[in-house]
């Protein structure tokens, strides 16, 4: 009768030291991040292709996202939902692309064409 209640507080024991484990070392993720990653993609028939993918990295949405390239802008965004990603089309020429939310977020990242 005591080995069942001795194996069963060890167990328990080992639960809470990995659930207590896990937080402490499992980094935290941020409430609003957001990551721009401009890029040249080769595209069959087409060639080489510009595209600048937007992703909402944080545990919280993102509202009004804004992708500016200094000559014109895209729609704004109404919405991210975490985890999110979002892909555009810079037109050609662009040398620059920031993007902006209403959660006080500003990325600026160089549109390279190699």
């Amino acid at each position: 009768m005591v080995k069942p209640i001795v194996y069963g507080a060890t167990g328990g024991g080992a639960v809470v030291v990995a659930v207590i484990v896990l937080f402490a070392f499992h980094p935290a993720s941020e409430q609003y991040a957001l990551t721009v990653d401009p890029r040249t993609e080769m595209v069959m028939g087409v060639g080489n292709v510009v595209r600048v993918y937007v992703q909402n990295t944080g545990s919280s949405p993102l509202t009004n996202v804004k992708v500016d390239y200094g000559t014109s802008s895209e729609p704004a965004l109404p919405i991210l939902n975490p985890g999110e990603k979002q892909i555009f089309s810079p037109p050609a020429g662009s040398k620059m692309v920031t993007v902006t939310d209403d959660q006080g977020i500003t990325v600026m990242k160089p549109i390279t064409d190699s």
